[in-house]
């Protein structure tokens, strides 16, 4: 076929060639697949070596087609009516058709009430192929053709095919005009959808999957209308009688076993189609950087962005699918992610890939563990249990519920990692909070503090601390052991500290000296001439009360430098002290414990929560020990009133051990 020549001048020669005159009425098909028509605008999509066949015009077919269904004879219509089903999904032909009121006279088809059973199918989805085309507004239904749809529903013995494009009918109505909306309103009641969902339930077995799942997402979407303006029942406005609240937790849970195929679908990975998702996610995240030409070194760069992006596998990160579940589903939601929040994906993304510090997120690992989790967490591809009312209005509130909710999850996942300040090691303990989080949020909202909290007081619980006078005594001593704590770090800020002055590139560092006045009104600070073990030869001071906030890590001017944000070790130790008239005292603690202790002691000077790691762990140890110590059984013991003598210093100390 010469893509060349006009399409009328190929038809003309085929048709010469085969001896048959009036070569205008006939047209080119598809032999295999749909079998569309071929026509000028559709000639570009033909690939080499595909078949086509010699067939009458559109025209022709739809003059035909449309005098065979108004014919008397029952067997030549039902097979007019099974061509004219096929044929009508051909935006060619369908123009045809409806240009010689075909819908009219397929809608009076149905309004006369004399079609059942294969001739009642095959006529509405003939319909319906018709109306999705735009062609014709919805509005232009007739009342009486919406009452015979409905009726179709209404029935309590309805056969499923004619259910299921019934419903999609009638979603379509929904969907495209607000109009029609009231009228299906008033014939569909909410009895007959919740009663169709029963069949459903019971007949989940045995059902073809296309029409389950048509029919499921039919009702998802009428109910969202029908049952309750969604806003009412997510504020809690409009009460759920516990029978609809059962019928819409078996929704919800049919609704989930949808993707129950996708979940058990392992990832070929010598699918092109399926590793050009892949190769789709790394795109977006990736897109300006330079792809080299040479296949090399491209498959190179690859495997370096696939590791970035977080996949186990960053050599063939196909490979990570295999598993099921989630198997593709995990797939599907970060594709979705990457492409409908795009920005929210590349943050992610970037974020963490930019990180050396072993704190960074893998998006790749941690998106498949939370498919995997969310699946048992709304027990996807599981049967609904008898009685069970826990369903989630929020999933009746978007067309794509389930991909939004990964969505939400993956970015609180990230936000719980880099509250926890995770590393690889801790992957496991990340999940399970996160874990925790969700399902603990679907209730109400939780961050990561606030779970910690829970479990702490579960594991008292779950220790023999479940009695109310010990919660009491627990509660009485808590706020000494934090005074305690506090003194301490005051203690520590008035003895002073070294620190390292940033940016000094010269091969001799320079330090310098801060500490806190006895009286807890001034801090002293200077610099050291040599060494950290130097004196201060001079002292500047700032007043406590002038002090009006200390902040850390990038909120702090010093770290908002290029070379500072380079260095990720020394963002986690940075702290600012910011002070009247608008200036700033900088710090870069020499590790981790002093930076702790400094933030807490700052944070006590200005009366605020102390809320480092140091605090907490110092906190449970302090207080376990003081529990323990209160509650030991001293009967008949004699406790003395003063302390026992300090004993003697040994003569010598060679019984020590050297542990550097």
């Amino acid at each position: 076929m010469d893509q060349k020549r006009a399409l009328s001048s190929i038809i003309r020669e085929v048709c010469d060639g085969w001896s048959l005159s009036g070569s205008e009425q006939f047209a080119l098909r598809y032999a295999d697949g749909p079998q569309l028509y071929i026509t000028e605008q559709t000639r570009g999509d033909i690939k080499n070596g595909t078949i086509l066949r010699l067939a009458i015009s559109p025209g022709r077919a739809a003059r035909q087609l449309l005098e065979r269904i108004q014919s008397h004879g029952i067997d030549a219509r039902l097979e007019a009516l099974k061509e004219l089903a096929k044929l009508s999904a051909d935006a060619t032909f369908a123009a045809e058709f409806i240009n010689m009121e075909g819908i009219g006279t397929l809608a009076r088809l149905v309004e006369s009430g004399t079609h059942f059973g294969e001739m009642l199918a095959f006529t509405l989805t003939a319909f319906l192929e018709l109306m999705d085309h735009g062609i014709v507004s919805w509005d232009l239904i007739s009342l009486s053709f919406i009452k015979q749809i409905a009726g179709y529903v209404n029935q309590p013995m309805v056969d499923v095919s004619i259910l299921q494009r019934s419903l999609a009918i009638l979603e379509s109505m929904v969907l495209n005009s607000h109009s029609l909306y009231h009228r299906v309103a008033q014939e569909i009641t909410v009895g007959q959808l919740i009663g169709h969902l029963q069949k459903i339930s019971t007949e989940i077995e045995t059902i073809s999957f296309s029409a389950k799942e048509m029919c499921l997402c039919v009702l998802v979407e009428l109910l969202s209308h029908r049952l309750f303006p969604r806003q009412h029942v997510i504020r809690g406005n409009r009460p759920i009688k516990a029978e609809m609240a059962h019928q819409l937790y078996v929704l919800q849970v049919l609704t989930f076993n949808l993707l129950e195929e996708r979940m058990m679908t392992k990832m070929d990975p010598n699918d092109q189609a399926q590793r050009d998702v892949i190769f789709e996610l790394r795109r977006i995240a990736f897109d300006g950087e330079n792809d080299p030409t040479g296949t090399e070194k491209r498959k190179a760069l690859y495997s370096k962005d696939y590791k970035m992006l977080g996949f186990t596998n960053h050599l063939n990160p196909a490979l990570d699918f295999t598993q099921t579940p989630p198997g593709m589903l995990a797939l599907d939601n970060m594709l979705y992610l990457a492409k409908v929040h795009q920005d929210t994906y590349i943050r992610i993304v970037l974020e963490n890939s930019s990180r050396e510090d072993k704190h960074e997120c893998p998006f790749g690992r941690c998106a498949i563990e939370l498919t995997r989790m969310l699946c048992e967490i709304l027990q996807v591809g599981e049967l609904p249990n008898e009685g069970c009312n826990d369903y989630h209005p929020m999933f009746f509130t978007h067309d794509r519920a389930w991909e939004e909710f990964f969505c939400v999850c993956i970015q609180l996942l990230n936000k719980t990692w880099k509250e926890m300040r995770a590393t690889a090691e801790d992957f496991n303990k990340v999940m399970q909070v996160v874990r925790e989080q969700i399902t603990r949020a679907l209730l109400r909202g939780l961050n990561y503090s606030e779970i910690l909290r829970l479990r702490q007081s579960e594991r008292m619980s779950q220790d023999d601390f479940q009695s109310p006078p010990i919660i009491e005594l627990r509660e009485r001593i808590q706020p000494e052991i934090l005074e305690l704590i506090k003194q301490q770090r005051l203690n520590r800020l008035c003895e002073g500290s070294c620190f390292r002055k940033l940016g000094n590139r010269r091969r001799q560092e320079k330090f310098w000296f801060c500490r806190l006045s006895l009286n807890h009104k001034m801090l002293h600070y200077g610099d050291l001439d040599e060494s950290p073990q130097g004196e201060v030869p001079f002292e500047l001071l700032i007043p406590v009360s002038d002090i009006k906030s200390v902040v850390t890590g990038k909120d702090c001017p010093h770290m908002k430098e290029k070379s500072a944000l380079k260095q990720n070790k020394v963002l986690e130790l940075a702290f600012s002290v910011l002070y009247d008239p608008d200036e700033t005292l900088n710090f870069v603690a020499p590790n981790k414990y002093e930076y702790c202790i400094w933030t807490d002691g700052l944070c006590a000077l200005l009366g605020r929560e102390m809320g480092s790691d140091l605090t907490r762990s110092d906190l449970d140890t302090l207080i376990s020990m003081e529990m323990k110590l209160r509650l030991l059984d001293l009967e008949n013991i004699t406790i003395p009133e003063a302390p026992p003598p300090v004993p003697k210093e040994p003569s010598s100390y060679n019984f020590t051990y050297n542990y550097s």
